[in-house]
Order: structure tokens, then C-alpha cells, then sequence
């Protein structure tokens, strides 16, 4: 048998049970108003029926779409026609379930790293026992910061945002969290040092004292990308402000001439809730249904 977990999801008026390998991939999810069930990886097929029936029952049908047949959770805003003067603007495929990254857990890209090269749960769990530090100690620090500021972030979807977590870049890595809405995008990078106490400065930031880790300039330009993908699509101006997010910091000292990135703690982040007056509904929705195809970032 395989490590599947079972989850219930809850959101946007869906209500579903997703099966999940250990690393966060869905093999499987079951609609818990029509009892059927879409399967994405057939190979799981038998173990993945078995554990949504035993929620469901019996009766619940079977329906064995590979993922690019699967339709997605929700329809995505059509993309905005190119305002006069412009050129036609790139054309997003349909999306899929496999390409839609709101699919995507805090932390997706730090789970991939695991699940494909990092020690079992077993060998982490030994190590643990005898008090050996590990190359992947690092990752999992990383990982369980990226999930307690998603777990903050989600708390804004009520206000109106939308959130997206693990989003690709072209040229490797992925941006932690994405949040749209009213008060426009943000591109979100968490930082998880356990008890230090952090200086950031217009570029640079320090930790414990520490050599300088180019954090702010990082996320500027982090920012600037996730711009140009998005204008790229929606063919109107996407204004997008990079945040730097400590987790589980002592202190954070920002330099006076820090303002060009916002700077918060985990908790904090529910200031950027009530700001207003950037994207209307429909625009938040363009951007949104652009923001989470994955096909638009793999092409940026």
C-alpha cells in the first residue's frame, strides 16, 4: 500500500474529498454531493476508490479520466481582449486539473523536493531519535514556515482574495504565495529563522547578525517577473508589490529607507486584508484565472 492520505476540501461552493500521495500530488478527488469520483492517476485507481467508498459508500461511481480530461473546479474568467492599439495577446489552452495551480498546498515545490530526493519518514524519524542533523532539516523548516504563512493568507480569501501557493518560474524555483484582490497582487516570499532577529535594508537583510542575504532585492525582483507574465495575459497594467514574510522570527528591524518591500511577520499579513481601491471584482478574477495556469509561468 501505498502512503494516500484523504482530505476534505471546502471552497468556492465545491465540497470534496481529495486523495493525496505524500508529497501533496492528488491522485484522486470525489464530489461529496453527486458521489463520483474522478480519478487523475490511474495507477492509484483501486486504492484510491477504495479509501473515498469507505467515506462515500458503495454506491459512488467511478469516473476514470486521466487529468487533462477532468474539468477544473471552477471556470476561469475569460481572458480580457487586448485593449485598442495592442497586438493580439498570447492564448492560454484550456485549463486543466493538472495545470490549474490552485491545486498547489502551501509549500508544493519544498514537498516535490522531498518526496523525489529526501529521506523516508522512517530515516527522518530515526535521525530524530538520535539527535543527528540532516542536510533536509533546512527544507522542512522552510516547508513548515511556507505552510503558517498560507494558512494566514487563506484567512483573506473572505475579503475577497484569491491565494495561490507553490507557483512555477520558468527558470527554476517558484514564488511561495501569490494573493490577488481588491487591493492588487502581491508576490509573497516566506523566511523561516527559528528565534533570530532580522535587519532589512533597501536590498540587503541580516539575520543574527549575520552576512547579508540579498532577501528585499530578491523579492523586488521577484515582483517585477510575476508583472510581466501577468500583463502578458490579462492586456491591461498589473501593479505587483513584492512582501517578505519571517516566520517564527524573535525580531524584525526595518531600515528607515526600506520601502520599496513590504515587511511582516506571519501574523502580520492580515493588514494587506482591507486594502482596496486597486483591482476591481472582475479584474481580480482576470488576473486570478490567468495567475493560476500553470502553462502562463512555464512560458514566462
Amino acid at each position: 500500500m501505498s502512503e494516500l492520505t484523504v482530505h476534505r476540501w471546502k471552497r468556492h461552493g465545491k465540497d470534496r474529498l481529495y486523495v493525496n500521495l505524500p508529497d501533496g500530488t492528488a491522485v484522486a478527488w470525489a464530489d461529496l454531493a453527486t458521489k463520483v469520483i474522478t480519478v487523475k492517476m490511474l495507477m492509484y485507481r483501486s486504492e484510491a476508490v477504495a479509501l473515498l467508498r469507505a467515506q462515500l459508500g458503495h454506491s459512488a461511481t467511478v469516473r476514470e479520466h486521466v487529468a487533462d480530461a477532468v474539468k477544473p473546479r471552477s471556470k476561469p474568467a475569460p481572458t480580457p481582449a487586448p485593449p485598442q492599439g495592442r497586438g493580439r495577446l498570447p492564448r492560454l489552452p484550456q485549463l486543466t486539473v493538472a495545470d490549474d495551480l490552485a491545486e498547489n498546498r502551501p509549500g508544493a515545490e519544498l514537498l516535490g523536493a522531498v518526496a523525489a530526493r529526501g529521506p523516508s519518514s522512517i530515516r527522518r524519524a530515526w535521525g530524530k531519535v538520535l539527535g543527528r542533523s540532516s542536510e533536509w532539516d533546512s527544507y522542512y523548516i522552510g516547508l513548515g514556515g511556507e505552510r503558517r504563512v498560507g494558512r494566514e493568507l487563506e484567512r483573506l480569501t473572505s475579503q475577497g482574495w484569491r491565494v495561490l501557493h507553490g507557483v512555477p518560474k520558468s527558470n527554476g524555483g517558484d514564488i511561495d504565495h501569490l494573493l490577488i484582490g481588491p487591493g492588487g497582487v502581491f508576490s509573497i516570499n516566506t523566511k523561516c529563522h527559528p528565534g533570530a532577529s532580522v535587519w532589512v535594508g533597501d536590498s540587503m537583510a541580516k539575520v543574527n547578525n549575520g552576512p547579508p542575504e540579498p532577501y528585499a532585492a530578491a523579492s523586488k525582483a521577484e515582483a517585477a517577473y510575476v508583472r510581466e507574465v501577468l500583463e502578458r495575459h490579462c492586456g491591461f497594467p498589473v501593479a505587483v508589490e513584492p512582501v517578505l514574510v519571517f516566520v517564527d522570527v524573535a525580531t524584525v528591524y526595518r531600515a528607515v529607507t526600506q520601502n520599496k518591500v513590504r515587511i511582516y511577520q506571519e501574523r502580520e499579513v492580515s493588514a494587506l486584508g482591507p486594502l482596496t481601491g486597486v483591482l476591481t471584482p472582475d479584474r481580480v478574477e482576470a488576473v486570478y484565472a490567468v495567475a493560476r495556469h500553470r502553462r502562463a509561468w512555464l512560458r514566462g
